[in-house]
């Protein structure tokens, strides 16, 4: 199996990535935080990422959170993306925080 390179232009992390394994799991494991975690199965939109350069494939995305023209344009989801090569991508994404109880100190 084949494994590419990995760079997210926001943070400067690379790490490694294999054709069948999606993005964000290559990242987690790389114990990089560069692209914002959420759900890990396409609903949330957390990990959306323009991708920059480089051949990939995608799996099926949720079209509430990723429209169309955003795959046309390189939008996709890192958790349902795949390289095909050497890639560059952007994280776009937000971090989800848990919710603060009124009152209580973070």
């Amino acid at each position: 199996m084949s494994h590419h390179t990995v760079t997210i232009e926001n943070s400067g992390e690379t790490f490694r990535c294999a054709e069948d394994v999606n993005v964000l799991i290559a990242m987690e494991k790389a114990v990089c935080k560069g692209i914002p975690v959420g759900c890990r199965n396409g609903g949330c939109g957390a990990c959306k990422v323009e991708i920059l350069s480089g051949d990939y494939t995608v799996r099926k995305m949720n079209r509430a959170v990723i429209s169309a023209e955003d795959e046309a344009q390189g939008i996709v989801l890192a958790c349902k993306v795949f390289p095909s090569g050497d890639l560059s991508l952007r994280a776009l994404g937000r971090a989800w925080k848990p919710a603060r109880v009124q009152g209580t100190a973070s």
